[in-house]
């Protein structure tokens, strides 16, 4: 998707129309300072795909004090070789117009629209909200909201998990056998359901905790002091052999090197395109002299052509002239018998015509029957054709409905499935004659129920349980479930059927119908192709024409005395003699033609013969022929020597690489700077840490520390023996659910694959997992530990999270759907060199997605390759226009 111009008027604080066109396929950085209007445009697309167009709600998108205004927004993009118009207005005058292509979609149509192309829901009532947002709520980062992952992804869960082609629900939802059951009770005496230990194991923990603490502190305040000394004599060290070495000038000469040589292969380049063109005329050149030299070869060779085409037309002659006698005798005699086959034929037409009105009679007698039954028949079909569109005019449904239908029923089971697999599982075991009564029901022996509600737990002589099941998740799958279910029941009314089943019954009937109809119409038309009237009319047609025919055989007269002549024969017979005088009369005007047109073309031959001769011999030509020979030689020797100098010259530029001379200019040129960045801020850490180190000490630490490390030695042993009961248990339980894990990581590759390419750029041999929720998990760092998401800093999270959601859009990418990318200030909490390499990824990403980057801070933006857009600029120019 490739958005390629946005216009807005009444939104906020633009209440003029402000246009902004050109957006580039890749990076776009539109720049301002605070409360500029970049967020009134980020708020601006995203009410043009998200906000339904009759909603009432959006009072918050006119601007401050004008109640009467009609928020507007208009967007021009392309998606899928396609061209994509957006027009939405909101409070006053709504509409919502879309065009795709010159096909034009209004109203709630066009918003289903935008919601199948992007992959989000249309809020069935009041303003969109995160849940709503799907695909583009995770692409479309707002402000300060960088680093929040989890709702996003859960919201696209469907759509990403679509693009996967499986079912993470299924994997999920699968349960484990009875070794896998008794091994996750005995762990889950040592550990919680998030994993966290419990009983002894966790008091055991929590003191290790405690202890570790205290020591740790003092272990940080002995060791500050002796780091901080360190830095110091480091910080010292490395200033002093900056300032005297000053690194950043030797590279700056490396960079000035690096230009000269790239100015050296750009003229060279500059040389080559010109013998290139050089080349090219040389060869012109050559080809037209070959050109030249093999026309005077043709025209020798056309010569010799004509002077024997001059022999073969003069012996045509002589052969035509001793045929003429022939042709005329037999033109004769072919004549008399014409005439005598003439007459022949005028007697047998008599009693021909006879014949012929008989056996149109007798064929429309048989005619007259065919028509009758076929008449019956065609009235009996229009009957039935009338009961059976009645019948097809009382279903109501067809193919998209029964696929709504369908997709409800599915979305539903698929609620169902996911509310159990999360639901609170009790299990009761009772003894014979005991009972415990659960929301009123009655409960003895033993069993097993999945609680997906608050439920009441009575315990007769005790008191009662208030069990409260899942949490926030369970929740939320209670209300989609019941807005699906709500949804499948409207729909079931609307198309007056009480089950999928019976809906698919009635269009299968429909379809039966239709091809029952299809059929007849079929066979009335083999009837009647016109339709029964235009039968009847032939019907009476054939009875009119039955009475001409009687009335022309009455009134018909043969000549008496005279014998039945064959009409076929005597036809052929003049046939075959107007065809034999014909072919007589065309031989012989043919053979005239011929002696006529022999003479005219020996005459012209023998011209053409001579003219040519005469040009041969002409010694200008045979000069100007040794004078072409020569030039081709010249032509050839110079164009050897421009392909080998050519050649050579290609071969020295390409083994200059200007592509990595450019690296390599920008690559001195941001080093340098960064060098002597870094010596001006190691200056300022110095003079603070000297400052520090004054006021500190670690006197009376020691022997506090050894105290509190034998405590915590004996409470390690004691936590050792329950951490290996608890990691032999998952580690068991982990083997027995290997099989289970190899799908869900087969799910997990593509997303993992887009993941690690852009997470080298920053940690090189560094892996994000990936859970089955296709949600960041654990950060694997090279020589580091582990460290969970959530446990990030804030800067940290930030950076992951954009690289999470440029990998959701490369994934998106492969599966042809919109992957249009905006960050609104973005990035704010990054360090330089963090930043700088997340400027990488960004770039990189920018090449194949369109991003939009709104920030106040341009000066951070500047090293992108692309312009910067001021928005007040844009502003200023919306006014002035």
């Amino acid at each position: 998707m490739k958005l390629e111009q946005l216009r807005i008027s009444q939104f906020r604080q633009f209440r003029e129309p402000l246009v902004i066109d050109g957006f580039g396929p890749g990076l776009n950085l539109i720049c301002g300072p605070n409360e500029s209007g970049k967020s009134t445009l980020v708020r601006a697309i995203r009410a043009a795909f998200f906000e339904r167009h009759s909603s009432g709600t959006l009072t918050d998108l006119r601007p401050w004090g004008d109640s009467g205004a009609a928020p507007e927004v208009e967007l021009r993009f392309s998606h899928a070789d396609r061209q994509w118009q957006l027009s939405k207005r909101f409070l006053q005058r709504k509409r919502c117009d879309l065009t795709i292509d010159g096909q034009r979609f209004n109203g709630d149509e066009a918003e289903e629209q935008l919601a199948a192309m992007l992959g989000f829901n249309v809020a069935t009532r009041g303003a969109s909200k995160a849940e709503h947002w799907g695909i583009p709520g995770l692409l479309w980062i707002e402000q300060g909201m960088g680093q929040e992952l989890d709702e996003a992804v859960s919201h696209a869960g469907d759509h990403l998990k679509s693009v996967l082609g499986a079912s993470l629900g299924e994997v999920t939802s699968s349960g484990g056998d009875e070794v896998i059951r008794q091994v996750r009770v005995q762990l889950d005496e040592l550990l919680t359901g998030t994993g966290k230990p419990r009983g002894d194991y966790k008091l055991s923990g929590e003191r290790i905790a405690v202890l570790d603490e205290e020591l740790q502190a003092l272990d940080q305040r002995i060791g500050a002091y002796r780091q901080q000394v360190d830095r110091l004599g480091e910080l010292r060290q490395q200033q002093a052999g900056d300032e005297a070495d000053k690194p950043w000038e030797a590279l700056r000469v490396q960079q000035q090197e690096a230009e000269r040589k790239y100015a050296e292969v750009q003229r060279q380049t500059e040389e080559q395109q010109r013998d290139l063109q050089a080349l090219e005329q040389v060869r012109g050149h050559r080809q037209i002299v070959l050109e030249q030299l093999r026309s005077h070869e043709e025209q020798a060779k056309d010569l010799q052509q004509r002077q024997g085409k001059c022999q073969q037309l003069q012996q045509q002659l002589e052969q035509l002239a001793g045929q003429q006698a022939e042709l005329v005798a037999a033109q004769d005699a072919a004549l008399a018998a014409y005439q005598q086959a003439q007459q022949q034929e005028r007697q047998a037409r008599q009693w021909a015509r006879r014949e012929t009105l008989e056996r149109e009679r007798q064929r429309l007698l048989k005619q007259q029957q065919q028509l009758q039954l076929s008449l019956e028949q065609a009235r009996l079909l229009q009957n039935e054709l009338v009961t059976q569109q009645q019948a097809l005019a009382a279903v109501r449904i067809n193919d998209q409905q029964l696929a709504q239908l369908e997709q409800l029923h599915n979305q539903l089971r698929e609620l169902d499935i996911r509310q159990q697999s999360i639901a609170t599982r009790l299990r009761y075991e009772l003894l014979p004659g005991q009972q415990l009564s659960l929301d009123q029901q009655q409960l003895s022996g033993s069993d097993e129920l999945l609680l997906l509600q608050e439920t009441q737990l009575d315990i007769a002589g005790i008191g009662k349980l208030i069990i409260t099941p899942g949490g926030q998740d369970l929740a939320t799958l209670a209300r989609k479930t019941e807005h699906a279910r709500d949804q499948l029941q409207v729909l079931l009314e609307q198309l007056r059927v009480s089950s999928l089943d019976e809906a698919r019954e009635q269009l299968q009937l429909a379809k039966a119908q239709n091809a029952a109809i299809h059929a007849n119409r079929k066979l009335l038309a083999s009837h009647a192709p016109a339709g029964i009237e235009a039968l009847e009319q032939d019907a009476a047609g054939v009875v009119a024409r039955l009475a001409e025919l009687e009335q022309e055989l009455g009134a018909l007269e043969m000549p008496v005395g005279e014998a039945a002549v064959d009409t076929g024969l005597a036809e052929q017979i003049l046939q075959q003699a107007a065809a034999q005088l014909q072919q007589r009369e065309a031989a012989t005007g043919k053979h005239n033609e011929q002696l006529i047109g022999l003479r005219q073309n020996l005459a012209s031959a023998e011209e053409e013969c001579r003219l040519l001769q005469t040009r041969l011999d002409d010694p200008q030509r045979m000069q100007q022929q040794r004078k072409l020979n020569d030039n081709l030689l010249t032509l050839r020797a110079e164009e050897a020597r421009l392909e080998q100098q050519s050649n050579e010259r290609a071969a020295r530029i390409a083994s200059a690489r200007p592509d990595i001379l450019q690296q390599d200019i920008q690559r001195y040129r941001s080093s340098a700077a960064q060098l002597e960045q870094g010596f001006n801020q190691r200056r300022e850490e110095l003079l603070a840490l000297q400052g520090r180190l004054q006021g500190e000490g670690a006197d009376g630490l020691e022997e506090h520390r050894a105290s509190l490390a034998a405590e915590l030695e004996s409470e390690h042993r004691r936590y050792h023996q329950l951490d290996r009961r608890t990691r032999a248990l998952a580690l068991l339980h982990d083997l027995l659910s290997e099989k289970r894990q190899q799908l869900t990581r087969r799910l997990q590759a593509p997303l993992q694959k887009h993941l690690d390419h852009y997470l080298q750029l920053l940690f090189p041999q560094a892996t994000l997992e990936v859970d089955e929720n296709l949600m960041p998990g654990r950060l694997l760092r090279h020589g580091q530990d582990a460290s969970e998401f959530a446990a990030l800093s804030f800067g940290a999270r930030e950076q992951m999270g954009l690289i999470s959601r440029l990998a959701y859009a490369d994934l998106l990418r492969e599966a042809g759907r919109p992957t249009l990318i905006i960050l609104d200030d973005a990035l704010v909490h990054s360090d330089q060199p963090r930043l700088g390499q997340m400027k990488r990824i960004l770039f990189d990403a920018a090449q194949r997605h369109q991003v939009l980057l709104f920030s106040c801070h341009p000066d951070k933006w500047r090293d992108m390759g692309v312009p910067v857009r001021e928005l007040e600029g844009l502003k200023t120019a919306a006014i002035e226009g």
